[in-house]
């Protein structure tokens, strides 16, 4: 004898039964093709979309790591894009253009360059008989990457600081032995004091100047904003003047926003800062592509197997009319149906998450040779994508059986 439970409704009994008790009432000999097919997509489009999600998350993670970040922050140079059609404008930023910066959310601060409005000279005396022309720049300090105590300037002051770029003093290390000039580094290049000239329409003043500090992230001579601005009132036309260029400040460099804004507003950002970004804005789009296929894929499974279904009961509609007359409900009745195909989209899911793991590790092992942080195993947004697939399967499932048990009631 089957395994039977009582239960009551309305104060009757009811023989409540299993679905091996129910079987032999459901015809499922005929087109078990489409089933098989059915099983065969939705396997694939599980796969094919927990792979996409797992490497949509690699790039993520990777092209993160190309761009070294300090304090948290990516700083980036911004000016605007010079061409034929604009090269007899003021190419310059405003007062206006900065703020409309500040204010995009993916941007945590912008701040403009101040330059000299004078004309300035430094020469090293007779320790490097060297003069030229140069051009000063102030920023903010937040946005300097090394700033020593030393660095501030008050008026009458007769020392100037100078924060020196990092590739400016490499450039000249390759261009001094051939013009009889010798090398320096770092440390004896602090040491040199360097006269600064300042002159202008409004005066002539002369400085001593000495480097504290090697910058990486600026390529420019800088001196403290407090100076500049000084300066450029004393010996220029102007105390203020558009900016040439801006420091951003933000998260990423390569967020996808922040570079379509760039694009949009025609500035110009330095390549190798944002290259990745453009990359991993493609790759994205690809591996987005082939998410979608697989979702499609996955709806096309489920309709076949609908149909499936629907051949099924309508074979099996005299029988289940019987089950129906006896008392069964059809909520009752869909829920053991349904239990059925419980087991399969349970290994389906399950063969899913093994392969799209075997991918991850091969990916991790074979095309990185294992030497990054990205971790081997898949990550906990792929394993709960594969487990709302499976609930939704099942939930579509029993409603199916349901709605078409419903209509031969």
């Amino acid at each position: 004898m089957p395994e039977q439970t009582m239960h009551k409704t309305n104060g009757k009994q009811y023989t409540k039964v299993k679905f091996k008790d129910i079987a032999a009432f459901l015809d499922r000999s005929g087109n078990r093709s489409s089933r098989w097919f059915s099983y065969a997509g939705l396997s694939i489009g599980v796969l094919l979309l927990l792979c996409a999600v797992q490497m949509y998350i690699n790039i993520s993670d990777l092209l993160r790591d190309k761009n070294p970040r300090k304090n948290g922050y990516d700083f980036i140079s911004v000016t605007k894009t010079v061409t034929n059609e604009t090269m007899g404008r003021d190419n310059r930023f405003t007062e206006q253009d900065v703020e409309e910066i500040r204010r995009q959310p993916f941007i945590q601060g912008a701040a403009p360059l101040i330059a000299n409005q004078f004309r300035a000279k430094a020469s090293a005396g007779n320790i490097i008989p060297f003069s030229t022309d140069l051009f000063l720049e102030a920023i903010q300090e937040d946005f300097i990457d090394t700033v020593p105590e030393g660095f501030n300037w008050k008026a009458g002051q007769q020392d100037l600081p100078i924060i020196f770029s990092s590739d400016y003093l490499e450039m000249y290390n390759v261009f001094a032995p051939s013009q009889g000039l010798p090398q320096l580094s770092g440390e004896t290049l602090g040491s040199i004091n360097i006269i600064v000239e300042c002159h202008g329409p409004l005066g002539k003043q002369m400085y001593r100047g000495h480097i504290v500090a090697l910058t990486d992230r600026i390529n420019s001579i800088l001196v403290p904003e407090s100076f500049l601005r000084w300066a450029n009132k004393a010996y220029g036309e102007s105390e203020q003047e558009p900016f040439a260029r801006v420091y951003i400040k933000t998260e990423d460099a390569n967020n996808p926003d922040l570079l379509s804004f760039l694009e949009q507003k025609n500035y110009h950002v330095n390549k190798d800062k944002t290259k990745f970004g453009r990359i991993k804005q493609v790759l994205q789009a690809v591996v987005s592509g082939l998410g979608l296929f697989a979702v499609l894929v996955i709806l096309l499974a489920m309709m076949l197997f609908s149909f499936y279904l629907q051949l099924m009961i309508a074979r099996s509609r005299e029988n289940l009319q019987l089950l129906l007359t006896l008392g069964y409900s059809p909520a009752w009745l869909s829920q053991t149906v349904s239990r059925r195909w419980i087991p399969a989209y349970t290994i389906i899911i399950a063969s899913a998450l093994i392969a799209a793991s075997m991918v991850q590790w091969g990916f991790h092992y074979f095309s990185l040779d294992g030497r990054t942080s990205m971790s081997a195993f898949l990550h906990p947004v792929v394993w709960l994508l594969a487990l709302l697939i499976w609930v939704l399967c099942i939930l579509i499932n029993t409603r199916m059986i349901r709605k078409l048990l419903y209509k031969i009631r």
